[in-house]
This record gives structure tokens, C-alpha cells and sequence, in this order.
């Protein structure tokens, strides 16, 4: 007779759903279901990442980016809006001043007035600087979780909606939980503490509104993420090149060019409105985005300036201007192929490793790049995660150990291996996703063919898991105090190459295929 299998039995003698049980059940019940269910969770488990220390916890005298997010809800809730970029004595810009466009300024002032509203002093200018009450904390970290679910939670769902009009829900479900439960977008909001899901949400809508075939809204949503924070140019070569590519298949080129210009015009003029009066009014605000004097990198950041300054010394051999113009020459020429592929043969998956391979330049190649700038690359790999399944899986491991130093920094070393844990739980969950059969874009190369790559790809592994434990048993030398960190940068500053080649290969033998699958057409 066969075995019949033990039935987990609950508290009242019902027997228990399994966890596959419980997944199948998700899987079936539609996309707004399963949206609303893994939302939930989402944000159950943001919540408890936050209980967790923030960057510069009671660590004066200037703390960290939680001091800086709260400072300038107090500087826009107290001064007029035309001195909140100004340096002043009630504004001292060496003190956490405002370096983000106008957005995250109003931004701030909305959150400003909640807390002024519940914790007066909080908020209270000069008097407040290094403010960590209990209350002042849980109103700080609930603002970063209604941002997170007023725009990136909707503009995931626009997407996910947009994006899987005709794939198989269990799919559909295991991508959306890639989406909310990125953990590295997690870890750096709701526990280092900063409101970047706003410009990523602002753009996922953008994306979105792309997919869909609405240009002009496209325009409006991702001029907001430009508006909210400069990373976000990141991601404009590809929009540019994609939607120029399309303007340009059109009978009124011109025309279409002109519509989406004015979109943009318009939307920037309405949020820059303030310091539009005056020309010294707009260059102070500009000249507080770019932050040339800081240099070309800070930290050990896993990008090309940082990893080969240790054998060539860029800031020595080179002045800050000469840097910059080198940078963007970088920037530029790294993002040209995936731009002229999008010009000549624009395509909603091509627009999507645009994305990919424009934000990956940035980071490699930008001037003033941070350890947390990964998350650009990293959304438009989460959103092209059922095409590269294994590549993210591995892409998601090293941008989470890139930051690694930096989180546990801000003791984060918990939320770090239990997000870790959950995306793997949730990556290996039941489903096609892990072993979709490869398009014919894709199947012509691998770097899994490269003889040598899987043992490359174990030892990179191996390595990583021996530097996590030597950082956190093991003191560095004195003459070499940052050893351990720019071991790790060197490390994964291989694999983002890695990938950026395949990516960017990938992206251009779009191309071919459509040309192909054009000539089979005429054939017939």
C-alpha cells in the first residue's frame, strides 16, 4: 500500500495549509488579490526593518541622513521657501543643507507640517539639530512608510498590471513580490532611513505609462523623478533614446517632439516655479545638486573610480574639473550603444534593459557615485527579472554585498541576512519563473557557455562568504584600515561588469532578432 502523506494538523484538528499550499492559493486568485496580499506583507515587513538603528543614530555631532531628512523638514517648515537653498544664519549649509531639486523640498515640507503638527520640537529651527525622541522617531519612519505606499506601492501596480496583461498569474504573483520586497530599496529607506521610493516609484509609473503607450505621461511622471532627486538621470538615456526612436516613426516627427517637450517643460516649470523669478535664485539651487568638491567618489563605492584608484590615483593626476569632463566622456560613451539600439529600433523590452544598461553606466561611470546608487540599476533589473531570472538572483546578491559595509555601519547586520533569506525563500518559491524557456534574443548567448564562468561565478561566491565572516570576526590591519572594504568593492565591481556586458549584448541582439523575424515575415 502507498504511503499517504502526514497532514499538518492546526490547533482545532483542521489540517494546516502548507506553505505551497498557501503560495498556489496566492497564485490563483488574480492580480489585484495577490498585489493587495504581498502588499501587506510588504509592508509588515518594512515596518519591522524600521524598529532597527538608522544612519547616525546618537552619533553627534552631525549623525547621519536620518539628522539630514529631519533638518530639512525643519528648515522648510520654518523658512520661506526662496532661503531654503541659501546659506544663512538660520540656514547654515554646512550643517545636512538641502542638495536635492525642489521635490524632496516640498516633500520635506509636507512631512515637516505632520511632525509640527503632533511634535512641535522637533521641527523647531536651530533648537531641534540632533533631535531623537521616541515620538519624533516613529513620525519620521511612518512618514518613509506612507510615502512608500502612497507612490511606489500604485505605480508597482501600474506596472505589474501593464507589464502582465498576458502571462500566467504565478508568475505575475513572484514578480510582484520581487518588486515590493526589494531588499535593498528596504534596508536603505526603512532602515538607514531615506525617501528614495518616491523617485523610484515616480519612475516605475513612468515606465509604465511607456508600456502603455502614454508618452506625454510618461514625460510628466518621470520630469517628478527628476525633480525629486538627480540620480534619477540615471535612467534618462533611455527614455530619451526610446521615445525619441519612436517620434522619429512617426509621420510628424517634429511634431510628436514638440508635444513631449512641452510636457516636460511644463512639469519643470511648475515644480521649479519658486526660483524661476530670478537667474541667481536658479543657479543656487543647481549649484547645490552637483556637489563637485566632494570628489569623484567617496567611500568604497563598487564602481570603475574607486576600484581602479588603488592602482591609479585619479584625484592626484587629475583636477576636478579634468575629472568631470573624463567622467561624463565615461558616462556617455557606456551609455551610447543601448541608446543608439533604443534610436534605430525602439521596443518595450529593449526600452527595459535601456533602463538596465543607462543606470549601470551611471553607476560605473558618473562623477560623485554612493554605495546606495545601486538601487537604480537594481529597480530596472527587478522589472526584467522573469527575462534574466538567474542573472538577478545573482545581481540582487552583490548589490545587497556592496552595501554590506555601509549597513552594518548603521547596524543593520539582522534586517541585512533576513532579507537576504526571504528573497531567496521567495526566488526558489514554486513557479515557471526560475526555468522560463529562453527567448531567441537571449538563447544565442550566455555567459554560462564561457568555459570557466560557472567556476568563476562559485569562486566570486566563495569569496564573498569568507569576506562577510573575516569583516565581522577579524580587525583589519592599522596600516590598512579599509582592507576589508575595498576587498568587497573590487569583488563585486567584477560581477556589475560581468553583467553589464551581458546585458548590454543583450540588449543590441534585440535588434537582430527583430530584423530577423522581419525577413521570415517577408518570406511568407
Amino acid at each position: 500500500m502507498p504511503k499517504k502523506k502526514p497532514v499538518n494538523l492546526s490547533g482545532d484538528g483542521t489540517a494546516a495549509p502548507s506553505p505551497i499550499d498557501t503560495w498556489w492559493w496566492l497564485t490563483h486568485k488574480g492580480t489585484t488579490t495577490s498585489f493587495l496580499c504581498i502588499s501587506l506583507f510588504a509592508l509588515l515587513i518594512r515596518s519591522a526593518v524600521s524598529m532597527f538603528p538608522y544612519s547616525g543614530a546618537g552619533t553627534p555631532p552631525k549623525f547621519g541622513d536620518f539628522e539630514a531628512q529631519r533638518h530639512w523638514m525643519e528648515i522648510t517648515t520654518n523658512l520661506p521657501a526662496t532661503d531654503w537653498y541659501r546659506n544663512g544664519t538660520r540656514n547654515d549649509l554646512a550643517y545636512w543643507g538641502l542638495d536635492y531639486p525642489p521635490l524632496t523640498a516640498y516633500q520635506s515640507y509636507i512631512h515637516g507640517i505632520l511632525l509640527r503638527t503632533f511634535n512641535p520640537e522637533s521641527v523647531s529651527l536651530l533648537s531641534s539639530r540632533g533631535h531623537e525622541s521616541y515620538h519624533g522617531k516613529l513620525l519620521m519612519r511612518w512618514t518613509v512608510l506612507s510615502s512608500d505606499a502612497l507612490i511606489f506601492f500604485p505605480a508597482a501596480l501600474f506596472f505589474v498590471l501593464v507589464y502582465h496583461r498576458n502571462r500566467a498569474r504565478s508568475d505575475v504573483a513572484w514578480h510582484i513580490a520581487m518588486i515590493l520586497l526589494n531588499p535593498c530599496l528596504i534596508l536603505i529607506d526603512h532602515g538607514h532611513f531615506q525617501y528614495n521610493c518616491i523617485s523610484l516609484g515616480l519612475t516605475v509609473g513612468a515606465v509604465a505609462a511607456v508600456l502603455c503607450g502614454s508618452e506625454v505621461l510618461t514625460c510628466v511622471l518621470f520630469s517628478l523623478a527628476l525633480s525629486h532627486k538627480q540620480m534619477s538621470a540615471y535612467f534618462a538615456p533611455a527614455f530619451f533614446s526610446h521615445l525619441l526612436g519612436k517620434c522619429l516613426r512617426r509621420k510628424n516627427p517634429i511634431l510628436s517632439v514638440l508635444k513631449l517637450g512641452i510636457a516636460v517643460i511644463v512639469t519643470f516649470v511648475i515644480v521649479w516655479w519658486p526660483y524661476l523669478h530670478s537667474v541667481d535664485d536658479l543657479l543656487m539651487v543647481l549649484s547645490r545638486l552637483a556637489p563637485f568638491e566632494r570628489g569623484i567618489y567617496e567611500d568604497y563605492v563598487a564602481n570603475f573610480w574607486c576600484t581602479t584608484s588603488i592602482l591609479i590615483k585619479w584625484k592626484k593626476l587629475f583636477t576636478t574639473p579634468s575629472l568631470k569632463s573624463i567622467s561624463l566622456a565615461a558616462t556617455v560613451l557606456a551609455s551610447l550603444p543601448s541608446m543608439v539600439q533604443q534610436i534605430l529600433s525602439p521596443s518595450n523590452e529593449g526600452f527595459l534593459y535601456g533602463l538596465l544598461n543607462s543606470s549601470m553606466a551611471f553607476y560605473l561611470f558618473s562623477f560623485q557615485v554612493h554605495e546606495k546608487s545601486i538601487l537604480m540599476p537594481f529597480l530596472a533589473a527587478t522589472l526584467l527579472a522573469l527575462k534574466i531570472p538567474d542573472h538577478f538572483n545573482h545581481l540582487t546578491y552583490y548589490a545587497l554585498f556592496s552595501m554590506f559595509p555601509l549597513l552594518y555601519r548603521d547596524k543593520l547586520l539582522l534586517p541585512y541576512l533576513t532579507l537576504h533569506l526571504l528573497f531567496t525563500l521567495i526566488y526558489h518559491s514554486p513557479g515557471t519563473h526560475i526555468t522560463l524557456p529562453k527567448t531567441k534574443a537571449s538563447s544565442s548567448f550566455s555567459f554560462t557557455s564561457f568555459p570557466g564562468y560557472v567556476f568563476l561565478l562559485r569562486t566570486h561566491f566563495f569569496i564573498s562568504v569568507i569576506l562577510h565572516v573575516v569583516y565581522l570576526t577579524i580587525q583589519p590591519p592599522q596600516k590598512y584600515p579599509f582592507l576589508f572594504e575595498a576587498l568587497i568593492m573590487i569583488l563585486c565591481f567584477s560581477y556589475f561588469v560581468m553583467f553589464a556586458i551581458y546585458t548590454n549584448y543583450t540588449q543590441w541582439n534585440l535588434s537582430s532578432h527583430v530584423r530577423s523575424a522581419d525577413k521570415e515575415k517577408k518570406q511568407i
